[in-house]
């Protein structure tokens, strides 16, 4: 592909939530209006808005750009013949699932492929809920792809990843994260021979970094931490194909020009990536453990106060110091749901069975906790201050029920006896002595 942009092809602007700006090129972002007669070099103005035009002001998503040609100028789409793999929802289930990690294809597979649909609440067309996914991938993306459905968070387990968007490009590699908004176009390059890894697409209201209440104004994910690209364009005649994904199916079109050519934008609408190895993990230094809230990531809130569309919650390395405690993750019955990935080590609720690459599901009110194992050597532990290290599990947790696709709960991968790893906790009660 022939590539023409004076901007380095990596940069970054830190801040979460800002009213960014970049160009390409000097002087292309018009100055003092959005949408001059003119634009500067014979450019094309065009909004993209992430929400309502009459959302108030703190809410508002939306990113001026300034293109080369309007994303107006293509074709009729076709649906596509090859759909994305997972089928349609299974069977309903109030049972615990846990799943293997599923293997990278042999054929060649770029991140459209290698989508498979996991779990949802709600279908495509609902204006909240979430669909989880498993991405796996080969081959580096030759077509062009947005999402018309919601915002996508992308969270690698391996693999390196160049995420091009009409914005600018965003290197991402395991350990860090990656949002996409609704609606931009992308393509994922491959900078490893294979990637895989997790997507959580977001229906609801866009992903916003929580609320920090009493913990004060520090703390968690740090807002300079998040960074977005810089403008950088392809001025591209070669023949491209656009994919979409609209209402839960793939539809595609022909261009004769790269739709990634965007040369100045300005907005908040936009893509940023984010270190999880940043996060500044908060605890208790005196006795039990707080909520597992409290390693919120970020939030995509409703409209009950505190009640989340989708959370990312992750348990990065930390100190654990608690005295007289029950260190690891309590038994409990929830609200949420969860649904679990880890992207290295081991997690510090089960001894093992979970793997880097896997998964588990605990539904609503499903009872879930420590494995047997973990459990007995956290009793009779000695509670010395110790370091959970090398590790990082994560949790999309949602307010509506997570339901299996049927590939989830008919694959090789779904483990038939999860339910065994709390068989071997034994009856300790004595009620002749405390």
């Amino acid at each position: 592909m022939n590539l023409d942009a004076s901007s380095p092809v990596l940069g970054y602007q830190s801040g979460f939530g800002n009213e960014f700006s970049s160009e390409a090129l000097p002087g292309a972002l018009p100055v003092g209006q959005n949408s001059p007669q003119k634009a500067p070099y014979g450019l094309y103005a065009e909004l993209l808005s992430g929400t309502a035009f009459t959302m108030v002001r703190s809410e508002s998503r939306r990113t001026w750009m300034y293109r080369i040609q309007p994303s107006a100028n293509h074709p009729a789409f076709v649906k596509l013949e090859r759909q994305l793999a997972g089928g349609p929802l299974g069977q309903v289930t109030p049972n615990r699932l846990r799943w293997n990690p599923l293997p990278i294809p042999v054929e060649a597979t770029d991140f459209i492929d290698g989508l498979v649909g996991m779990v949802a609440n709600s279908g495509a067309e609902k204006p909240s809920g979430i669909s989880i996914y498993h991405y796996r991938a080969n081959t580096s993306m030759q077509r062009v792809f947005f999402n018309a459905d919601g915002e996508l968070l992308l969270v690698p387990e391996q693999g390196r990843l160049r995420i091009c968007t009409e914005l600018g490009r965003l290197d991402l590699e395991p350990l860090e994260i990656a949002v996409i908004p609704r609606g931009l176009k992308f393509r994922v390059e491959l900078l490893d021979p294979q990637a895989r890894g997790y997507v959580a697409e977001n229906h609801g209201a866009p992903l916003r970094l929580p609320d920090l209440g009493p913990i004060g104004s520090n703390g968690l994910a740090n807002p300079r931490d998040f960074l977005a690209p810089v403008a950088h364009y392809e001025d591209d005649q070669s023949r491209t194909t656009l994919v979409q994904k609209f209402l839960g199916e793939l539809w595609g079109c022909e261009l004769d020009h790269s739709p990634l050519n965007v040369v100045a934008w300005h907005g908040n609408n936009v893509p940023y990536k984010y270190d999880l190895r940043r996060f500044n993990t908060l605890g208790t230094v005196s006795f039990d453990h707080p909520d597992p809230s409290i390693f919120t990531v970020l939030t995509s809130p409703t409209s009950v106060p505190g009640l989340a569309n989708l959370d990312f919650v992750i348990f990065p390395p930390r100190w654990m110091v608690a005295e007289n405690t029950f260190r690891p993750p309590w038994f409990h019955r929830n609200l949420m749901n969860e649904f679990m990935g880890l992207i290295q080590g081991s997690y510090d609720a089960k001894a093992e069975g979970f793997l880097p690459g896997g998964a588990s599901l605990h539904s609503c009110m499903s009872a879930h906790g420590p494995d047997g194992e973990t459990c007995t050597k956290a009793i009779a532990a000695e509670l010395q201050p110790s370091k959970i290290d090398n590790t990082m599990a994560f949790m999309f947790e949602t307010s509506q029920v997570l339901r299996p696709s049927r590939f989830a709960l008919e694959c090789a991968q779904l483990q038939s006896n999860y339910d065994a790893c709390w068989a071997s906790l034994p009856a300790t009660f004595t009620p002749n002595r405390r």
